[in-house]
């Protein structure tokens, strides 16, 4: 392949593995898929074989164990690698950092951390944390210095205002040097605080270009005041299909079983239950209307009517969505953290669509030229045939 200029050069392309279940529609269980670990293996091989250079991992209640569920995934596949939570609060430093060694060896060096403090008050109040917002964040730093320092080899005593520690030490480096790589999403200022401070890449949830811009600028004047130097990327939804009608037609249908009751009841937990900023920024972009949800130039907020987390899906053709994906590009964002439903499905039009557009190659083989069926029909040989080949 030609070498693409900067702007244009292949981005980092992730999934997602839907470990709190999936589906065909939103808001219903009509077409549901329960969360298995054998159809987080079918995702996980088919991505594989597709070019994804990794999948995410979700953490919370609903969902399945991240760690638990990468480690059976990593011995499954070959290349594929992990984005898998490290949440501070909930496990100690010195755990994390054992299950990270053990993790990174397992998979030859397949793991990716992605820190979470946390954005749900009453979920949180379940695994016994009971700290404001920015305290969570003043956690997470101390959390990070102490599983930095153990991950990287060195033997910890700290005594700060979260954690005690004597002589903890992990016995056994990670397979990456000098440790695996963290990534991190957080939109208040605490949050954009701890990037700054602690970790190598910045993942914000999808919005309109102007608002990216925004934050990413707001990110990376915090990292130099630091000396510092972040990646940055962005988790989204896809809905690609070869015509633009057709795109916003399964726009629609994902969301044809959602209720006005259930538009009301998400938003009051969006609003009211949780604390987490970039969640309220979510919210912010389609105010809970139907009618609203459209909210910049193939940006369509509807899955964020009933879901937490990201809830903007790039809508279109597979031209239309390359254009926006290279205008955030040109912001900075160089790793994209995709998802679409059913996840499965969806894996497969982002990767034939829109794959060749962006520059990134499928790991599968295709067929011989010489092999003539229904799908390839042998017009390669017959060519040859005819010009006396």
């Amino acid at each position: 392949m030609t070498s693409l200029p900067p702007q244009s050069a292949p981005l980092n392309f992730f999934w997602f593995i839907p470990t709190h279940g999936d589906g065909a529609y939103l808001g219903t269980e009509k077409r549901a898929r329960r969360p298995e670990f054998r159809y987080f293996k079918q995702i996980a091989t088919a991505v594989d074989e597709l070019g994804f250079e990794g999948v995410l991992l979700p953490t919370g209640q609903s969902c399945e164990d991240s760690w638990i569920t990468a480690t059976g995934l990593a011995a499954l596949t070959e290349r594929l690698k992990f984005l898998v939570a490290l949440r501070p609060g909930v496990t100690s430093p010195a755990f994390a950092a054992r299950q990270t060694v053990a993790l990174d060896r397992l998979s030859g060096g397949r793991l990716l951390l992605n820190v979470v403090v946390g954005g749900n008050p009453k979920e949180l109040a379940g695994d016994g944390i009971f700290l404001s917002h920015d305290e969570r964040y003043r956690q997470g730093r101390e959390f990070l210095d102490i599983w930095t320092r153990l991950v990287t080899g060195e033997t910890v005593d700290f005594d700060g205002e979260y954690y005690k520690l004597q002589g903890a030490r992990v016995d056994f480096p990670p397979a990456q040097s000098p440790r695996p790589p963290l990534y991190f999403g957080g939109s208040s200022e605490a949050g954009q605080d701890l990037a700054a401070d602690a970790t190598d890449l910045y993942l914000t949830w999808a919005e309109p270009l102007a608002d990216v811009a925004e934050k990413l600028e707001s990110v990376r004047r915090k990292a130099a005041a630091r000396g510092r130097k972040l990646r940055f990327g962005m988790r989204l939804h896809f809905i690609v299909r070869e015509t633009e009608e057709e795109a916003w037609r399964a726009a629609e249908k994902l969301i044809a079983h959602v209720t006005d009751e259930q538009i009301e009841h998400a938003w009051r937990r969006f609003t009211q239950e949780m604390d987490s900023v970039g969640q309220r920024r979510q919210a912010a972009l389609h105010g809970g209307r139907r009618d609203k949800l459209l909210i910049a130039p193939n940006l369509w907020a509807g899955v964020g009517l009933v879901r937490t987390g990201v809830g903007a899906a790039l809508v279109g053709t597979p031209e239309q969505i390359a254009g926006r994906l290279r205008e955030y590009q040109a912001l900075g964002i160089e790793t994209i953290v995709g998802s679409g439903y059913p996840h499965l499905e969806e894996a497969y039009h982002v990767a034939e669509l829109l794959f060749p557009l962006l520059g990134i190659e499928p790991r599968r083989q295709g067929l011989r030229d010489a092999i003539a069926n229904e799908f390839s029909v042998g017009l390669s040989s017959v060519a040859k045939l005819a010009a006396g080949g």
